[in-house]
């Protein structure tokens, strides 16, 4: 993970943010689960930023793959 290019974490953070995109989504793209997408977030963002994301995303059913029933936000590889 300490190899990442700014522009990838950049776009991972991107990504944890959005509502729509689960965690297996961005283990898909990036191969980082979502304790790695966590500790990155935490790593990268202000203190204040991490809580209030952290906050924000704990217990969300759609930022899990399993508990999202939406289907038209996620790429044809994940149907």
């Amino acid at each position: 993970m300490s190899d990442l290019q700014f522009a990838v974490i950049d776009r991972i953070i991107e990504m944890a943010w959005e509502d729509r995109t689960s965690f297996e989504a961005i283990e898909y793209q990036f191969g980082l689960s979502e304790n790695e997408v966590i500790m990155l977030m935490r790593k990268e963002l202000k203190l204040s930023s991490y809580r209030m994301w952290r906050k924000r995303v704990s217990g969300r059913k759609t930022k899990h793959g399993a508990t999202n029933p939406s289907y038209k936000f996620k790429a044809s590889c994940h149907k």
